[in-house]
């Protein structure tokens, strides 16, 4: 299969295959180019970009380890605080 990508003035004919295309397309919301799916995959990430892309359950374990490193990482730094005193 071959896709038309359009670079500003440039266009540009890129062959996927048929899954490619698919999995592409799986990504593209209503109004949005291919261009615009093809950036939001391979750019830098916003925020907005990554809502949905976890469950709440796995959002709330990796929250969970942020916190306990957060800590680890505050009474490690006292630790050395006080080491140096």
């Amino acid at each position: 299969m071959s896709v038309l990508v359009k670079c500003d003035s440039v266009s540009k004919t890129l062959t996927i295959s048929e899954d490619a295309y698919e999995r592409l397309a799986s990504r593209k919301t209503e109004g949005e180019s291919f261009s615009e799916v093809i950036k939001k995959l391979t750019g830098k990430s916003t925020l907005s970009d990554l809502i949905g892309a976890m469950t709440e359950k796995e959002a709330e374990e990796v929250s969970k380890h942020i916190n306990e490193r957060r800590r680890d990482m505050r009474n490690r730094i006292e630790r050395i605080k006080e080491a140096i005193k």
